[in-house]
């Protein structure tokens, strides 16, 4: 199956296309789930004209398959487990804390360096826009959606340039908006979708991050 996009800025651009509504409008920002879900997020934040943050999510991943995520932690403590997979897995308690904890040493570390002393925005009453670069299983990002609600967005809207359909309909409840540009099927992986999947760096991140100043970075 050819990939539907070049690299994660085109995926940004498409994304973009789909959201005009939100153009314009001083309640919205666009949060991205770094890492990969930041240059996406750019492009999206710039098309309509809004701030720019980050909204850091770790994926909990099975030990030697760190690809495949049992869970998934949030800014705020927030923890969501995939309680069917543990138990498919057979995965220890005392293992899900040791992992759980690291992951969250790195969660920790991520918002140091992203945001350094800059606070987090207010994100009350606001039209939150959350970016990744795909949807596969969705741990993270349910993961991202019940720690935003604990801060009392008016509206939480999900945007990706690709997921599968299943894990689409798992998450779109979830919401108030949910919007996928492309859902191939069959879905095996979201780095299929794309002809460039690097890693996204900490460098570029935190470079994309001081370029938003011209159409808005969320203080």
């Amino acid at each position: 199956m050819k990939p539907r996009f070049r690299d994660r800025q085109e995926a940004g651009e498409v994304l973009a296309t789909k959201l005009g509504a939100y153009a314009g409008r001083d309640d919205v920002i666009v949060l991205a789930l770094p890492r990969g879900g930041v240059p996406v997020a750019f492009e999206v934040a710039r098309a309509l004209g809004a701030p720019l943050d980050v909204f850091t999510v770790r994926k909990l991943g099975v030990p030697g398959h760190e690809e495949l995520g049992f869970g998934a932690i949030a800014t705020g403590g927030v923890r969501v487990l995939d309680h069917d997979f543990v138990g498919r897995l057979g995965l220890p308690a005392g293992l899900i804390e040791r992992i759980t904890a690291r992951e969250r040493r790195e969660l920790e570390r991520r918002e140091h360096v992203y945001r350094g002393d800059r606070p987090a925005p207010v994100l009350t009453g606001k039209t939150v826009i959350v970016v990744d670069d795909g949807l596969a299983t969705g741990s993270t990002m349910r993961a991202a959606v019940q720690a935003l609600r604990a801060l009392g967005p008016a509206q939480i809207v999900v945007a990706v340039p690709t997921g599968a359909r299943e894990t689409c309909d798992v998450l779109r409840p979830l919401v108030d908006v949910l919007v996928c540009a492309a859902m191939p099927e069959p879905f095996h992986a979201v780095g299929l979708q794309y002809d460039d999947f690097r890693p996204t760096t900490d460098q570029e991140v935190c470079r994309l991050l001081a370029a938003a100043g011209p159409f808005g970075v969320a203080a």
